[in-house]
């Protein structure tokens, strides 16, 4: 690594958080404090979160915070041209699923639980400006694409506040921006979910964001029955699509992540041609671990298993 470049790996999120900066190590301290103050936002696991507030006053305004108010529009937004793929209203049937607490103190076998509940959807949602009232029987869950969204804000920040470069990685949420402290492109590995510590690509990315969903992690068990936390949003169950996981590639995070989740709970067929739709690259793997692209994929790669050789390690 240069000598100008800083990174710091935490907790943060629920998952764990890599900031590599090519700048002054003050950058990174900067950035880390600002996702953790995101985290206490948007936590739906904090009593006092911004999150927790606006899902406690249904049909109520509630004034947020404006990166706040900005994630809420763009979950709706995500709702809205997904057709309900991706839907932010999912809180209840989690929770009825039994992802009730942090994933890190969940235990690996719940109880018996209530019956699934469809999700409502985002059509009554109402937002003016940093003010959303949500109708009552609608509460929000913004993990994943708080998670996206956080990493586009604090690049964008730390380009902002001088830095030549940034990646941020964020449970596997990407964002790069600027030049990668070698001075070539932004390398990141994209890992086997089916097999951990092994990969299944190396991408390099000059500017934009990586995003990976799978239901290979977040799992549980109810009544002998596996669950996971990728919920599709009419059954209010877990989705059993024939897609283990969905890697996508595009100009920002929390968008490669609402694509990535969308694309995972329609299916091989409509996954792949809601990507190709939105002109996103795209690597889906299907149970089986067969890898199937959509969009121009190869573009970003320069490694594969096929390739020969041995995996680089992620800069991301």
């Amino acid at each position: 690594m240069a000598a100008d470049a800083a990174e710091a790996q935490f907790p943060v999120m629920g998952s764990t958080g890599h900031l590599l900066v090519a700048g002054s190590p003050e950058l990174v301290a900067r950035a880390r404090s600002r996702l953790e103050e995101l985290e206490s936002r948007w936590s739906r696991f904090r009593a006092d979160s911004e999150l927790c507030l606006l899902n406690a006053s249904p049909d109520r305004w509630v004034q947020l915070s404006p990166p706040t108010a900005a994630l809420v529009s763009r979950a709706v937004q995500a709702w809205e041209v997904t057709g309900g793929l991706f839907d932010p209203t999912v809180l209840p049937a989690l929770e009825s699923a039994g992802y009730a607490r942090s994933f890190e103190v969940l235990p690996s076998e719940l109880p018996t639980g209530t019956a699934p509940v469809a999700a409502p959807g985002c059509a009554d949602i109402e937002i003016r400006g940093d003010r959303v009232r949500l109708p009552r029987g609608v509460r929000l869950d913004l993990g994943g694409i708080g998670k996206g969204y956080a990493a586009d804000l604090v690049a964008q920040e730390l380009m902002a506040a001088g830095a030549d470069g940034a990646c941020v990685n964020l449970g596997g949420d990407v964002r790069a921006s600027g030049s990668a402290p070698a001075g070539d492109s932004w390398v990141v590995a994209v890992e086997d979910e089916a097999h951990p510590g092994t990969d299944l690509a190396w991408l390099a990315l000059a500017e934009g964001a990586i995003a990976t969903s799978t239901r290979l992690r977040r799992r549980w068990q109810r009544q002998g029955q596996e669950c996971h936390h990728l919920i599709d949003s009419g059954s209010g169950t877990p989705a059993a699509s024939d897609v283990a996981s969905v890697t996508v590639v595009a100009g920002e995070a929390h968008w490669a992540e609402v694509l990535a989740k969308a694309a995972l709970i329609a299916g091989l067929p409509a996954g792949t041609a809601l990507l190709e739709t939105h002109g996103v690259a795209g690597l889906l793997v299907t149970e089986d671990g067969t890898a199937h692209r959509a969009g121009p994929w190869e573009r970003f790669v320069t490694w594969t298993p096929s390739s020969g050789g041995t995996s680089p390690a992620s800069a991301g």
